[in-house]
């Protein structure tokens, strides 16, 4: 039995001319010849040499996926070496390549052909001999064509698999595998979440093959209104210096950060310290939700980007001194956050938020026992950050408390507790001792935290509405006085009083 044997050959970007005189007489040579695909210029060769072949077309038709017809096409292949090389006729025809089976792909092998990575993985398991010559890739003639030199930074991409993640505006881009104007709208979305909608780019159509070439600028918007989109199509995007597309990236922010810190960069800066930064992260907080609590979108966006530069600048004080960098914090968030949702990135299911959040507390439980901690030697109360906002705190340690049933039933014995500790309240400030009286008070507002866990009521959302109420009706109080040329040491708890009943018709 012969060596079952492949032979894989680039056919070039589609230019008779640039087909290497080796492939062409290896190309004759073996009488059983596969094709990925006949859409391609140098089918028009084969023909006038009467060079018979074997496409798969037939397979982009029948199939769903072309991840299928890649698996498609390889299976074939293999089985056809593995039964040539088998038959009686292979061995007694004589001829050096009779067992041979050759198949040609567009373009250059190694150039964004998946069946040829398929046959890479599968023919040494099946006993296969894989040979693979080169040809001229696509990207040969957009260099010269297009006109750029990759050795500025360059980067190939395939269309089908496009994520706005991998954009580099530094670095020349060539997107291929543009098929047809679906693809090349779903091209266009995703550049359009790095890229101006009217940010210029270039469609190549059959470069290098007179008479069929086609290089077009347009408006990122009119990408997948471009006629001419085929196998032989690609989109470039030259390089470009514009800060605006570079300040869209996370690796300047962290670049600016760092010369920030760096003895050239600002003073102030390179002076902070954990301790010294601690209450500006805290105040940016509390404007980013106070924007969140207007829902103000364009303060919002202003504000999240405060909060980001608190972690960077954190981040990067660590990076100084080796203990870690902020990739070092996106990895751990990235994989806690894939390990806390196996409902998602895993096998485990959850139907609601319920389920999800169950598995949530499992998955951490999971990672305390991976670190050696027992859980069921820590303290229920355990996890809650001691400098949290004491109405947020008492909140959470009253859930965690209810998880292990040290919970009432229903809400009425929680209301007779708040009737309860308003007595005591009361109680306290007849005997006028400040300190018994802040400790009633805040058993009240304990109580009264308890009644919000039970109506689903988060307290520091609560207790947040009721102050920007009672602002907005203080401030109806401040206009109207105003109006009437007074200020508040011109007018009495009565006429107030009045002006805030008004304000309640309006909030």
């Amino acid at each position: 039995m012969m060596k079952p044997t492949i032979t894989v050959v680039g056919l070039g970007s589609g230019d008779p001319d640039q087909l290497t005189l080796g492939i062409w007489r290896r190309l004759q040579a073996v009488p059983h010849r596969y094709v990925r695909t006949a859409e391609h210029p140098m089918m028009s060769l084969f023909k006038e040499h009467d060079m018979l072949y074997k496409s798969f077309d037939s397979l982009y038709e029948q199939l769903d996926s072309f991840p299928d017809v890649y698996a498609a096409i390889t299976e074939a292949l293999i089985q056809e070496a593995l039964l040539l090389a088998a038959s009686d006729a292979a061995d007694d025809s004589g001829s050096a390549h009779a067992h041979e089976i050759i198949y040609a792909v567009p373009g250059h092998p190694m150039v964004a052909e998946r069946t040829v990575q398929l046959l890479r993985e599968r023919c040494p398991e099946e006993g296969i001999d894989l040979t693979i010559l080169g040809g001229e890739s696509f990207l040969d003639q957009a260099f010269t064509r297009l006109g750029f030199d990759p050795i500025e930074g360059f980067q190939l991409l395939d269309a089908s698999d496009l994520k706005a993640s991998l954009l580099r505006p530094e670095l020349h881009t060539v997107i291929g595998q543009v098929y047809d104007e679906y693809t090349a709208s779903d091209v266009k979305l995703t550049l359009m979440e790095r890229l101006p909608d009217d940010y210029t780019v270039i469609v190549g159509h059959s470069l290098g093959i007179a008479g069929e070439e086609q290089i077009l600028a347009v408006p990122l918007y009119e990408l997948d209104r471009t006629p001419g989109y085929g196998n032989l199509s690609l989109i470039w995007l030259p390089r470009s210096t514009d800060e605006t597309l570079r300040n869209r990236s996370f690796e300047r922010l962290h670049e600016i950060v760092a010369i920030l810190r760096s003895p050239e960069g600002c003073p102030w800066d390179r002076e902070q310290t954990h301790l010294t930064l601690r209450k500006n992260f805290i105040e940016e907080t509390y404007e980013a939700i106070e924007a969140i609590d207007n829902d103000d979108p364009d303060n919002m966006c202003e504000e999240f980007g405060d909060v980001i530069l608190q972690v960077m600048l954190h981040s990067q004080i660590e990076e100084e001194v080796g203990s870690f960098s902020v990739y070092d914090v996106l990895q751990a968030l990235n994989e806690k956050l894939i390990f806390r949702h196996p409902h998602v990135f895993g096998d485990l299911g959850a139907n609601n938020s319920a389920e999800a959040l169950q598995n949530w507390e499992q998955m951490k439980a999971e990672e305390k026992r991976r670190k050696g901690i027992d859980p069921t030697k820590a303290s229920q109360l355990d996890g809650i950050p001691p400098d949290l906002p004491a109405l947020m705190k008492a909140y959470k340690i009253q859930k965690k408390a209810a998880k292990v049933g040290f919970d009432w039933d229903d809400i009425k014995p929680v209301l007779d507790k708040i009737d309860e500790e308003l007595v005591e309240l009361r109680e306290a400030i007849e005997s006028k001792d400040a300190e018994e009286q802040a400790s009633e008070l805040g058993d009240l507002l304990f109580a009264a935290v308890n009644a919000s866990r039970f109506i689903h009521a988060d307290p520091e959302e609560a207790l947040a509405r009721t102050n920007q109420k009672f602002k907005k009706r203080f401030e109806y109080i401040e206009q109207q006085l105003r109006i009437s040329g007074r200020t508040f040491d011109q007018t009495d708890l009565i006429e107030m009083d009045k002006f805030w009943e008004e304000a309640k018709k309006f909030s």
